[in-house]
């Protein structure tokens, strides 16, 4: 079975930033797109960013582009998030997610870290 498992998170000062990974355990051959998504307290899930395992393309939310660098390392089958200029509006727990070929939504998630970011 294929586990997910968050990591970076903590509290950090506004216009900090941080560097969240996400490493996957078990068979990930069949991977088509992994993601990160986040969650505030009292709002839904929101999409965060994304990217395409085989090709590399990215893709970002609006309200984060410029500021998120998403990555991968095959190698490793880990997925990062980079997070500059962070704003308070980004405090959530933040979600990996995987996506398996032949799918049309998110298969997997992982526990989510949570992300501060204080005034």
């Amino acid at each position: 079975q294929v586990q997910l498992v968050e990591s970076g998170g903590g509290l950090v000062q506004a216009g900090g930033s941080l560097r969240l990974s996400c490493a996957a355990s078990g068979r990930t051959f069949n991977t088509y797109a992994m993601g990160w998504f986040r969650q505030a307290p009292g709002k839904e899930r929101e999409f965060v960013a994304s990217i395409r395992w085989s090709s590399g393309n990215t893709y970002y939310a609006d309200g984060v582009k410029g500021r998120f660098t998403i990555s991968k390392d095959d190698a490793k089958n880990t997925l990062y998030l980079q997070m500059n200029s962070l704003k308070p509006e980004d405090t959530a727990v933040y979600y990996c997610a995987r996506e398996i070929m032949g799918s049309t939504d998110y298969n997997y998630w992982g526990q989510g870290t949570q992300v501060t970011v204080s005034s």
